[in-house]
């Protein structure tokens, strides 16, 4: 891991700090678990309000992981 400082107000550090303590976590934990999913949120936001993924005759599912390498044989291929 590599370690980062952040700047917080104090409402919202001692905030954090109680919520730390009640889950039995260090506020460490805490930040990271809150980063998680936060930006899981975010990410899944962008992509339900992505036209591409919104045309279900277009998109199903997840992209295969090749997808940028075998384009061709994705739109061309049965």
């Amino acid at each position: 891991m590599e370690r980062v400082t952040v700047t917080l107000p104090p409402k919202l550090k001692a905030q954090a700090q109680r919520r730390a303590k009640e889950k039995g976590v260090s506020i460490s934990d805490l930040i990271r678990e809150s980063l998680e999913v936060a930006l899981k949120a975010t990410e899944t936001h962008q992509r339900k309000s992505d036209p591409l993924f919104m045309d279900e005759a277009v998109f199903h599912g997840d992209a295969p992981a090749d997808l940028s390498q075998n384009h061709d044989r994705y739109v061309y291929e049965d």
